[in-house]
């Protein structure tokens, strides 16, 4: 099992299908690296070399910004809007859709579950 970025990637997949296990890398991104390595896009990751596994983790570390820095650099942007008290920090701090969505109706992912009011009848 290769393991790339901190993330155990399947073997029996495909090299592009396997590289989007991790995140921050879609299959735009495996298509890129495994083009710039010269690595044939119908391999299978059981199938690749050591050297090759090494060459894309190697890329990978280099290029993309990926898993654990990634996650902690989307929180640090979240949180940031969050301390600027801008209308999409209140959006986050209040738990509610930050892209100009409608919350009359829909919205029940990013509310939660529907609450029912008393006395609420027409």
């Amino acid at each position: 099992m290769a393991r790339i970025a901190g993330v155990n990637i399947p073997t029996n997949k495909r090299v592009i299908i396997a590289l989007t296990y991790i995140h921050g890398i879609g299959r735009t991104t495996a298509v890129q690296i495994t083009d710039k390595l010269g690595i044939d896009h119908t391999k299978r990751v059981q199938d690749l070399s050591d050297e090759e596994v090494l060459r894309i983790r190697e890329t990978i570390d280099a290029d993309y910004t990926v898993e654990g820095d990634l996650r902690r650099n989307t929180a640090m942007n979240i949180k940031r809007l969050m301390d600027l008290r801008s209308y999409r920090g209140l959006r986050h701090r209040n738990q509610l859709p930050v892209r100009g969505q409608r919350t009359h109706t829909n919205a029940r992912t990013r509310k939660g579950k529907a609450k029912p009011i008393a006395g609420k009848k027409k």
